[in-house]
């Protein structure tokens, strides 16, 4: 895969991870927090990335990963994207409005979350790493070939952006699978058949087909209760 200049908001879990695995590729990450460059010096030289301030990690030519809670977004610094950019934009968080989002309406009407987020920062976005435990993305990676390669889906409607996701979870170790349009995301969502649940190619497409919309709510509810109860 071409190296690429990634920026990526948010350097928690998912965002640390992406991060690290991304720079050993040998692509050039920028990663940010809501507390600035300054606080990720140690992390970033950890992983092999810069630290870089949110605005500067949303001006990365090729692709921004938003690892951030989805009550977050709209936090970003207004017009954070510019206008006549066009980075791949990857969201891969998850709406959880009980446990740290709170509730937010056209998401609880049924709008998937991504297309929310993609409305709050006026581009195109692509749904991914949303559906994978961080210890899985961080240790399941298997060449492409190897036995027992889990795969993840990419959802988006822009074709070359949703091509290069699926090239990058590739490059990551895992079987790309192509999910359908960001109106589709709502399949890989928190309570999901396709939810952390480490899948190969066809087993997460069968999954992706047999989620039921009208349990987007419920669902989204029994894993919040999961993640509550878990040790």
């Amino acid at each position: 895969m071409t190296r690429l200049e990634i920026g990526i908001i948010g350097a928690g879990s998912m965002g640390g991870i992406l991060a690290g695995r991304l720079a050993k590729l040998g692509h050039r990450v920028l990663i940010a927090n809501s507390r600035g460059p300054e606080s990720l010096t140690v992390q970033a030289a950890e992983v092999g990335a810069t630290p870089a301030s949110v605005a500067a990690a949303a001006k990365a030519p090729d692709l921004v990963i938003l690892a951030i809670p989805t009550k977050a977004v709209a936090q970003l610094p207004r017009g954070v994207f510019e206008k006549g950019a066009r980075p791949v934009v990857i969201d891969l968080g998850n709406y959880h409005p009980e446990l740290r989002d709170g509730r937010i309406h056209a998401i609880d009407q049924g709008l998937p979350d991504s297309r929310w987020v993609a409305q709050q920062l006026g581009v195109p976005v692509v749904k991914a790493f949303n559906h994978i435990f961080a210890r899985s993305l961080r240790e399941k990676g298997v060449p492409r070939g190897g036995k027992g390669r889990i795969a993840l889906a990419a959802c988006g409607d822009v074709p070359g952006a949703k091509s290069i996701t699926l090239s990058l979870i590739d490059a990551l170790g895992f079987d790309p699978v192509d999910g359908g349009g960001l109106d589709d995301s709502w399949r890989q969502q928190p309570g999901m058949p396709a939810y952390c649940r480490d899948l190969d190619a066809p087993a997460l497409q069968r999954a992706l087909a047999a989620a039921d919309s009208t349990r987007i709510a419920a669902c989204r509810q029994e894993q919040e209760a999961r993640i509550r109860m878990a040790p």
